[in-house]
């Protein structure tokens, strides 16, 4: 009979990351930011330790890059000591961002770690009381890139040890919205007679399959606008006739987007109560916030008021408070956008006159030709991320609407 094992399932640590654009920021966020990564780490081990699992797994992308900081590396390597003196072992595997050939100068870990060391699929044995308990397959990047399916080298080796689990940084064949990695179909692993997938590499935590689990926990900590809501990791129970996955959040610090509507406010300074209540009401006030706000309205004074800076002096006011509350809140970003009909009314878009040949003439233009030059500068291109389908609409949209208004703004003059 099958005895009962439990485990943290992480990925994607990213320790040290340097949170690239948010530099601006107070210096007391931005030196919390850079911390925050390695507090989701110490809350990852305080979880392992308070749930008594028996072992840990890291699937990949522990650091930022594959010149791992001294400071990151050391506090890896405490917070293994930390699990080892609880008898609690951890395997990990790399990933694209910190492969094995990247970094020549690595701090040796404690002996309750086993690392894959090279791209081959191997595995460890798990053993409680000497007596075997699981399998745990994986593998690690040797280069920046695996561009094979490694799901199809996957086997299950002796099937008298009772589980068998298996580590896989790497990406579906049909993802769009990340690098393919170790590009695999979701049947590749299904086939396989596996009993747990621990999948890394995507940031958006997601359970693709539920017998036998196959999950994505995301990364620990989100690091930028795109990775909203909460970040953590897994943890699962396994049994002879049930398996339970529950996520644990980690994230020292929380992004997310809050959108208002301001249609009803006619004067600028009513937008400070709308907005903090609007926080107040939707985002959790016992860990830090980074908020991207969306004004929304009906009345084009929003326009104006953003035209003439007073909602950049109104955002500098709010965050002049919240910014030093404990938890704080910050808003990093805002945007204001105005519902005219003028933007969607059809008949202006098939009109004839200088109005509807423009707004046709968006639909046009790639954002691509206007960045070209900054994508393919030598300096620039390291600090950005390539467009997405959904940032050049963002961006179309939001040049819309500012030429839209001036010209309103203007008309008659």
């Amino acid at each position: 009979m099958k005895e009962q094992i439990s485990f943290i399932h992480a990925a994607d640590l990213h320790l040290d990351s340097p949170f690239q654009g948010l530099a601006h920021t107070p210096e007391h966020i931005f030196s919390d930011l850079q911390a925050s990564t390695f507090t989701a780490l110490k809350k990852l081990v305080q979880a392992a330790i308070e749930k008594q699992v028996d072992f840990v797994l890291l699937v990949g992308d522990l650091f930022d890059n594959e010149k791992q900081s001294l400071k990151a590396q050391i506090r890896l390597r405490r917070a293994f000591e930390d699990l080892e003196q609880h008898q609690i072992p951890v395997y990990i595997s790399y990933g694209n961002h910190d492969y094995l050939n990247g970094n020549k100068y690595a701090v040796t870990y404690p002996s309750n770690v086993f690392i894959f060391q090279d791209e081959q699929v191997n595995y460890f044995t798990y053993k409680r009381n000497g007596k075997a308990i699981a399998n745990i397959y994986g593998f690690s990047y040797k280069n920046r890139a695996v561009e094979t399916n490694k799901a199809k080298e996957y086997y299950v080796q002796d099937e008298q040890i009772p589980y068998h689990i298996s580590m896989l940084h790497g990406s579906l064949h049909s993802n769009t919205e990340h690098d393919v990695y170790a590009p695999f179909y979701l049947s590749d692993l299904v086939n396989k007679d596996f009993d747990y997938w621990a999948l890394g590499h995507i940031h958006k935590r997601e359970i693709l399959k539920e017998n036998p689990y196959i999950i994505y926990p995301g990364n620990i900590q989100g690091r930028n606008r795109k990775e909203q809501g909460e970040k953590g990791c897994y943890h699962v129970r396994m049994s002879p006739t049930n398996t339970t996955a529950s996520f644990i959040p980690l994230q020292a610090i929380q992004f997310n987007e809050v959108s208002l509507d301001v249609s009803k406010c006619e004067e600028v300074y009513h937008l400070e109560n709308e907005i903090k209540k609007k926080l107040g009401a939707e985002l959790d006030p016992s860990i830090s916030q980074l908020v991207q706000l969306k004004l929304t309205s009906n009345n084009r004074l929003l326009k104006q008021w953003e035209t003439e800076q007073y909602l950049d002096d109104l955002i500098e006011l709010i965050n002049e408070t919240l910014a030093h509350q404990k938890p704080w809140m910050y808003i990093f970003r805002y945007t204001a956008v105005v519902h005219a009909s003028l933007f969607s009314d059809e008949m202006l878009y098939r009109a004839e006159h200088f109005m509807g040949e423009l707004i046709r003439h968006f639909d046009k233009v790639s954002v691509h030709s206007f960045t070209k030059e900054l994508f393919e500068h030598r300096q620039a291109r390291k600090y950005l991320d390539c467009l997405s389908t959904e940032d050049e609409k963002r961006i179309k949209e939001k040049a819309k609407q500012l030429l839209m208004n001036e010209l309103m703004m203007n008309e008659g003059e």
